[in-house]
């Protein structure tokens, strides 16, 4: 960006002008242009009657009119006991977690906070490029180490990394987009657009309609290929070894978020004692991929409950990122006790994480087999901690929601147009510290669930996939 591009839509000479009040010409000029634009009484169109937010509102009405009504959206949590959480005067089992391992709750991590804070104060307010605690360094090798890649770069959010990396990675080249990418990598490659960056959309999970693309869609190099590992609706993932061989058959960089794998799902061993793998170190190392055309974007606020994100790169490119990523430039960095959290973390695991992650599968094999056993349909093949329960009948949810609420279980709505209106019903993540008690209360509300409301049952969902692969033939 050139040094006057903050200048943008002014006059030519507005750089020129000197400080304090305009010179008298340029006030007579600015005065002319008024009287020739209309009337001085004139009112220029206000949002307020120009109609945008009654489209907003009609796009989003299903989920505004929740938002307004349901204790389970935009509630306020006003105490918490493990995995209890109280709302008002209502106490529930929290299945709408994140913190896959339960290290939010973990002493050892909690207790090795105060000590840095001790050291460091709360925040270390410089921008990276100004001023980067060490406390970053150890964090960047360890990731490097654990992912057994050649570098990494932390940043505050993946937010951060979507909007600033990938409109570097693809410059006015070419994007191919997942249709069903998280919304924050759809952000970031309209950032990319903006920078005149073309993108093209694949089917979901798609990589014989990704390598079709590759072959016959126009758009310059660089060509960056942007998708999900774990689904953070379904829970499942796609076999990354089938994209990154059509990325490198087509000389493309493979852009990877995996939020909600990194933490929980890594590298395969004969030993591994549950099928997550071992060390939580990302689908790339569960698939044994190597870093030569593939970047993984993670982060540490699902797992490892901190404030933190990273990317795998060379570090050629992660020294080109310090000086063109706006977040390494101008952003505050992450609070130091997310620093904290997140190193006490990256140890817990290293000494703890494999009985944690086979615990969260006991407790989430639980929950599925229990589904099965009602013949409730959910997409979750991979046996991830997140179950998408989806409704029958969209209209239900919150109805089914208050129902859930009120037996003492909360969980994720997911309604529409965050999903589309056949996929409207719940989400259920499981947590590590997620007690067998509430486990067994979630499963004993799925059953009255499903005597009350219309659940996809497993046999109907067989049945419509096996029409839609027939018409797809």
């Amino acid at each position: 960006m050139s040094a006057d591009a903050g200048l943008a839509g002014l006059p030519d000479d507005a750089g020129d002008e000197p400080s304090g009040a305009r010179a008298p010409e340029r006030v007579a000029s600015i005065s002319r242009r008024r009287a020739a634009d209309g009337p001085a009484d004139a009112k220029p169109l206000r949002r307020e009657t120009d109609h945008w937010l009654d489209r907003w509102l009609e796009t989003v009405a299903d989920l505004t009119r929740l938002k307004s009504s349901h204790p389970m959206l935009d509630a306020v949590i006003d105490e918490v006991d493990g995995r209890m959480i109280r709302v008002g005067d209502q106490w529930l089992a929290d299945f709408a977690s994140c913190n896959y391992l339960g290290f939010d709750l973990d002493r050892e991590i909690i207790e090795a906070v105060p000590e840095y804070l001790d050291r460091w104060g709360t925040h270390p307010s410089w921008s990276r490029l100004l001023g980067s605690p060490v406390l970053y360094e150890e964090i960047e090798q360890d990731l490097t180490d654990l992912l057994a890649c050649e570098d990494t770069l932390a940043l505050p959010t993946i937010t951060h990394i979507h909007m600033s990396v990938i409109p570097v990675l693809t410059g006015a080249g070419t994007i191919f987009l997942d249709q069903r990418a998280h919304k924050t990598i759809y952000d970031g490659c309209s950032v990319a657009a903006g920078h005149g960056a073309t993108i093209h959309r694949y089917r979901h999970n798609d990589p014989g309609h990704l390598d079709d693309l590759l072959r016959t869609a126009s758009g310059p190099s660089p060509r960056v290929i942007c998708m999900d590992g774990v689904n953070s609706m379904t829970g499942n993932w796609p076999d990354l070894r089938d994209f990154a061989a059509v990325a490198a058959e087509h000389d493309a960089l493979l852009y990877v978020d995996d939020a909600h794998g990194f933490g929980v799902v890594g590298e395969r061993t004969p030993d591994e004692p549950c099928p997550y793998g071992t060390r939580g170190n990302s689908l790339i190392r569960y698939f044994d991929l190597p870093y030569d055309n593939v970047l993984l974007v993670a982060g540490m606020s699902k797992s490892y409950s901190s404030l933190l994100s990273f990317l795998t790169c060379p570090t050629r490119l992660k020294e080109v990122l310090k000086v063109a990523a706006p977040p390494y430039l101008y952003s505050g960095p992450s609070p130091v006790a997310s620093l904290a959290t997140s190193i006490a973390g990256l140890r817990v695991n290293a000494v703890r994480g494999d009985a944690i992650r086979a615990e969260l599968w006991r407790k989430t094999r639980t929950i599925l087999d229990a589904l099965e056993a009602l013949d409730v349909y959910t997409p979750n093949e991979s046996g991830h901690p997140i179950v998408e329960i989806p409704l029958a009948n969209h209209e239900d949810i919150d109805e089914c929601g208050r129902h859930l609420f009120d037996r003492g279980i909360y969980t994720t709505l997911a309604a529409y147009p965050l999903v589309p209106k056949a996929e409207v019903g719940f989400r259920v993540q499981v947590t590590a510290v997620n007690t067998d008690e509430q486990i067994d209360r979630l499963c004993e509300v799925l059953g009255e669930v499903t005597e009350r409301f219309a659940l996809k049952s497993r046999s109907e969902a067989a049945s419509a996939g096996s029409e839609a692969a027939r018409e797809a033939g």
